[in-house]
C-alpha cells in the first residue's frame, strides 16, 4: 500500500517515516506540513493510506479527512486520547497515540491492510440465518457459525463489520445498523458509531471507556445514558 504523512510536526513525521521504513507492507509517497499541500497531491495521486495528525493549523485533520476520496484510508496520529471518538466519526481505520510503539503501529497497519483487500473484492457478504443462540455469517466466501455468547465485539469499518470473537476474527459486508438489528437485545449494546458491544464479555468499566480483555472501546457522548 502506498501512504503519505500529514503532520505540521518534522519530528513527529520523521518518526512516522521510520515506522514505515520498518513495515514493508507501506510505501511512503510523501510527507507534508499541512492539509491544503497534501490535498494538492492527492488531487494528481491515488493514495492508498494517509497517516493524518489531527491538530493542525488553518485546516484540522479531522476536516481534511473529509475532503479526501472515500477510498482513501486513514490513521489518525494524535497526542491526545480524546480524539479517538472524533475519529470514529470519520470513519478512521484506528487512531495512534503519540509517542507511536512499533507494535501498535503494525497493528493499524494490519487491519488497513485488511480493510484494503476488502475494497478491492466486491463480493458482497451477508448473515444466511439467525437462530436463537447463533448465527450463520459470510465472509471468504464461506459461511461460519457464530454462537452470539463467543462474540467480544464488533467493530464498523464503512460497508464492512469485524466481528471480534474469542477464537477467530470474521469480517464480513455489512452495516453496523442493520447487524444489531439482528442481535439478542439486552445482550449486545452499541457504544459509539463504530462499535457493538456484548455485555456478557466487559471486563471493566469507567466513565468514559469499556474494557473488553486487552481491548478499550471507548462510550460515544449519544450512546453513553443507554449504555449506563
Amino acid at each position: 500500500m502506498n501512504c503519505i504523512i500529514v503532520d505540521d510536526e518534522p519530528l513527529a513525521r520523521k518518526t512516522i517515516e521510520l515506522l514505515i521504513n520498518k513495515d514493508n507492507r507501506l510505501e511512503l509517497a510523501g510527507d507534508f506540513s499541512n492539509a491544503v499541500s497534501a490535498m494538492q497531491f492527492l488531487n494528481g495521486n491515488p493514495v492508498d493510506l494517509i497517516f493524518l495528525d489531527i491538530q493542525m493549523p488553518k485546516v484540522t485533520g479531522l476536516e481534511f479527512a473529509r475532503m479526501v476520496p472515500p477510498d482513501t484510508l486513514i490513521i489518525f496520529t494524535t497526542a491526545y486520547s480524546e480524539y479517538a471518538l472524533d475519529s470514529y466519526d470519520i470513519d478512521a481505520i484506528d487512531y495512534l497515540i503519540k509517542p507511536i510503539q512499533f507494535a501498535r503501529f503494525q497493528k493499524a497497519v494490519s487491519k488497513a491492510v485488511s480493510y484494503y483487500h476488502m475494497l478491492k473484492n466486491e463480493e458482497k457478504e451477508a448473515i444466511e440465518s439467525i437462530q436463537e443462540d447463533h448465527m450463520f455469517v459470510k465472509a471468504d466466501r464461506k459461511y461460519f457459525k457464530v454462537e452470539f455468547n463467543d462474540i467480544l465485539f464488533i467493530e464498523g469499518l464503512k460497508d464492512y463489520l469485524i466481528l471480534q470473537c474469542t477464537n477467530q476474527k470474521i469480517i464480513t459486508r455489512m452495516t453496523l445498523k442493520n447487524m444489531l438489528e439482528e442481535l439478542p437485545s439486552g445482550q449486545f449494546l452499541r457504544v459509539n458509531k463504530s462499535y457493538i458491544v456484548n455485555t456478557k464479555h466487559i471486563t471493566s468499566f469507567d466513565n468514559n471507556d469499556i474494557f473488553i480483555r486487552t481491548h478499550e472501546i471507548a462510550i460515544g457522548n449519544s450512546y453513553r445514558d443507554s449504555f449506563f
